[in-house]
């Protein structure tokens, strides 16, 4: 077919020679991704039918079906932007980057994640309210943390020291803590 087209190219005009490596690149494309449909279709039909003779649940089949699919789009991007000039070590390096970059802003924003979700938690679970006098208990020979809940906010909790000592410290407490410790409640 290649070589079909290289003859058809020299009989081409001039204004055509530019468009015929562009189309030639296309049509490479298009055969990539009708390849790539195909496998997946193939799969499919594979799957299907391992999951029918064997009484396999279709959850059974389905995560490797998508992991298999998955690779195959993923190979066939890759080949497809080969095809149009796209060095396959600069994707790589671009991928790792991003991927580098992305886990560290995960892990960096864990934590902050982390107290919204239990703030979420502490609002549907009851676990305590505005006004409650609540404990975190430590171990059993430590004294925990101590107040009366005055704000509950995304990311902290606030108690206001019940002691009549006490010069009415605020405690400010992460709303994960909540759920890492023994929790004493008096309403």
């Amino acid at each position: 077919m290649i070589g079909l087209l290289q003859r058809f190219h020299t009989q081409l005009p001039q204004w055509a020679d530019r468009w015929l490596d562009s189309l030639i690149v296309a049509a490479q494309v298009a055969g990539i991704a009708l390849a790539a449909w195909l496998a997946m279709r193939l799969v499919r039909r594979l799957t299907t039918r391992l999951a029918l003779r064997y009484a396999l649940p279709a959850q059974v089949v389905g995560l490797p079906r998508r992991v298999v699919n998955c690779a195959i789009v993923a190979a066939g991007i890759l080949w497809s932007l080969e095809r149009i000039g796209v060095s396959g070590s600069v994707v790589w390096s671009a991928f790792t980057g991003f991927v580098t970059v992305g886990a560290v802003a995960f892990f960096a924003a864990w934590s902050v994640l982390s107290n919204l979700f239990c703030t979420l938690l502490i609002y549907m679970t009851g676990a305590f309210r505005m006004g409650d006098t609540i404990e975190l208990l430590e171990t059993g020979d430590k004294p925990g943390y101590k107040g009366r809940v005055v704000d509950i906010n995304l990311v902290y909790t606030t108690l206001q020291d019940v002691d009549e000592g006490a010069a009415r410290a605020v405690l400010q407490l992460p709303n994960s803590l909540f759920f890492q410790r023994v929790l004493r409640r008096w309403r």
